[in-house]
């Protein structure tokens, strides 16, 4: 009796995997991630809000002031004003993304599916932080500069900055009373009250030039300060693995530690200051007046914050290599 043959047909779901799973891939893979839970999308409108709303209504406010005080508008820092709540507050909300990208996936249990995909933990890591990296700088670069142009339209006065031209405001300003009595006014106003007077007469002195170089520096530099503080948060979220405790953590770094460092001595003080994390925030987004007191200027000072960053980031690479998922 013939028996006959069948031939052995390999039938595949999937083409053969080739090559070695690289960078490319993980970058694809944590930029998916990143972009595919509600957290990305809630943190980044929250920042947007609250910086730029909250500056608006600085700057509203500060307009409306000029309109019963004049005088001070000498020395104003309007590039600084409108950049307060979003190196300010902002980067406390991109510190709790900065956490979450990867604490979340060990809350989760979803790190060991990752490995498993891609077991170099080293590209793990640092797709998870350039992916993260980049999309912070482009929503931070966005925040900077809509919450700058919204800013300059609310104060006008003829004391906004400008990204296209050179603006003059007068550095400093003298209040006196008018008439015969003469006097400087030392509180209250033209309503009454301490130091009030009929007519008051305003001296300006002094020249305070703002150039566009030293307004788009501090644009740009206010974005960065904001995206390596979201770098901290990440870096020490590999550290602690937890989000609540990450966000513990960078809150008091950036907040609480540089208030309990203003009640050392002021010898201590002065020499610490400059090397805490948050000083650059005091002089990355300044246009007008000198050097801030004991602190370095804008560029060294952001170098420190970001040597924090490198730090933390680098022992969270060193662990999350070495420790179990």
């Amino acid at each position: 009796m013939a028996t006959t043959t069948t031939p052995n047909v390999r039938l595949s779901a999937l083409p053969p995997a080739v090559g070695r799973a690289g960078l490319r891939g993980a970058l694809a893979s944590e930029f998916t991630k990143l972009r595919s839970v509600r957290s990305t999308y809630w943190t980044l409108t929250a920042l947007l809000i609250v910086s730029i709303g909250i500056d608006a209504a600085i700057t509203a406010g500060q307009a409306a002031q000029f309109n019963q005080a004049p005088w001070n508008e000498a020395g104003f820092d309007a590039t600084q004003a409108s950049l307060g709540a979003f190196f300010e507050l902002g980067q406390l909300i991109i510190a709790i993304l900065g956490a979450m990208v990867i604490t979340s996936e060990y809350s989760t249990g979803m790190i060991r599916t990752s490995l498993t995909a891609q077991p170099r933990r080293g590209v793990v890591y640092a797709a998870k932080a350039m992916v993260f990296t980049g999309v912070t700088l482009v929503i931070s670069l966005v925040t900077s500069f809509i919450a700058f142009f919204l800013g300059q339209a609310l104060i006008g006065h003829g004391v906004s900055a400008s990204l296209f031209h050179t603006v003059k405001i007068h550095a400093n300003a003298m209040v006196n009373c008018g008439g015969p009595a003469g006097g400087t006014v030392k509180g209250g106003g033209p309503g009454g009250g301490p130091g009030a007077c009929a007519h008051q007469v305003v001296t300006y002195s002094g020249t305070d030039v703002i150039t566009p170089g030293s307004v788009l520096a501090a644009i740009i530099g206010t974005a960065l300060f904001v995206t390596i503080v979201a770098l901290i948060a990440y870096g020490v979220g590999a550290l602690v693995r937890h989000t609540a405790g990450a966000i513990a953590i960078v809150i008091a770094l950036m907040f609480i530690i540089p208030i309990l460092e203003h009640t050392l001595p002021d010898s201590w003080h002065f020499d610490i200051m400059r090397f805490l994390p948050d000083a650059a925030n005091q002089v990355v987004s300044v246009t007008v007046g000198g050097p801030v007191q004991h602190l370095w200027s804008a560029w060294p000072q952001l170098g420190v914050t970001a040597l924090w960053a490198a730090v933390l980031v680098g022992i969270g690479a060193y662990l999350f290599r070495t420790r179990d998922a």
